[in-house]
């Protein structure tokens, strides 16, 4: 199939440009707060080596949630199904930072992309990893093939500042007995993760190793097995946007994750990967341009997944 993907985003980008101003950027996180809501990028990266970008896809943003997906690879490399005796795989259909499900499911979170989920991964890659805040950049920065990707001390720090609800997960989860470290620590490099700073062309080179079947293209590393890398995806495709997910599998059709810094990225395996940030969020903490942006790039490309 041949598409101009720069004439595809380059009209997507034209024809949703109207919809800035009707959502609102993440102002509980005063670090986010900041971000001017007009900014808009999107870009296209290939399993073959092309890019593709228009708008504001070289400023760096707060990737927030999006890392939890390198949290979770990181981890399922390590422990593989292992993993799943301490997080289960199911959609949460409540929001990201919910604790209602912890008191009837015994402190087993629904999946790894919901904050509870990330904490107790978060809490497994610390048993298995000496410095876990540089393990997890190092791994961004390789998957992006940059590394000049770097945390932002402001927002680590307003995430640390914030963060009640987050402590109240973990220690919840701890009286199950399921969170295993020190308290302190898992916070720490929870904050940093959600503090990485990506454009749109690093978070979309830094997904192709999902459209590979687990293979970074930058270094040839097999970073999941091919089966490893379908149970990624699926699990994108059914949680990786809260209490959205189902909304995002029916208008978009493509495996992805967001975060409250503005950005989503998903993927079409064996194809691309494509990353839209716009920070103004819709009410389920997802961008709210990149929504339709993305709802727009699968109709007018004829591509999804189904």
């Amino acid at each position: 199939m041949n598409i101009d993907y720069q004439s595809c985003i380059t009209e997507i980008y034209n024809e949703t440009r109207s919809l800035i101003g009707q959502g609102k950027v993440a102002n509980y996180i005063p670090a986010l707060a900041e971000v001017n809501p007009e900014c808009y990028g999107i870009a296209i990266a290939t399993l073959t080596g092309e890019i593709y970008k228009i708008g504001n896809a070289d400023i760096e943003f707060s990737i927030q949630s999006i890392s939890k997906v390198f949290l979770f690879a990181r981890v399922f490399k390590v422990l593989g199904d292992e993993l799943w005796t301490r997080v289960d795989r199911e959609p949460s259909g409540s929001a990201f930072n919910s604790l209602v499900q912890l008191e009837s499911e015994n402190g087993i979170p629904r999946n790894p992309f919901i904050n509870a989920g990330a904490l107790v991964a978060t809490d497994c890659l610390l048993s298995f990893c000496k410095n876990p805040i540089e393990d997890i950049l190092y791994f961004a920065r390789n998957l992006a093939d940059n590394q000049k990707i770097h945390y932002d001390s402001r927002i680590v720090n307003s995430e640390r500042a914030t963060g009640f609800r987050n402590a109240a997960l973990v220690n919840f989860m701890k009286s199950f007995g399921n969170i295993h470290n020190d308290i302190d620590s898992i916070l720490d490099a929870y904050f940093h993760q959600c503090g990485i700073m990506m454009n749109c062309v690093d978070l979309a080179k830094s997904f192709l190793f999902l459209v590979n079947g687990g293979i970074n293209s930058f270094n040839d590393e097999q970073i999941l097995t091919r089966s490893q890398t379908k149970r990624a995806n699926a699990l994108m495709q059914t949680c990786g946007f809260y209490d959205e997910s189902g909304e995002f599998a029916f208008c978009v059709g493509l495996p992805g994750k967001s975060g409250v810094g503005g950005g989503i990225v998903a993927i079409i395996p064996g194809l691309l990967a494509i990353c839209v940030w716009a920070p103004e969020l819709n009410s389920h903490g997802n961008s709210l341009v990149g929504m339709r942006a993305l709802e727009l790039f699968t109709t007018k490309t004829g591509i999804s997944i189904f």
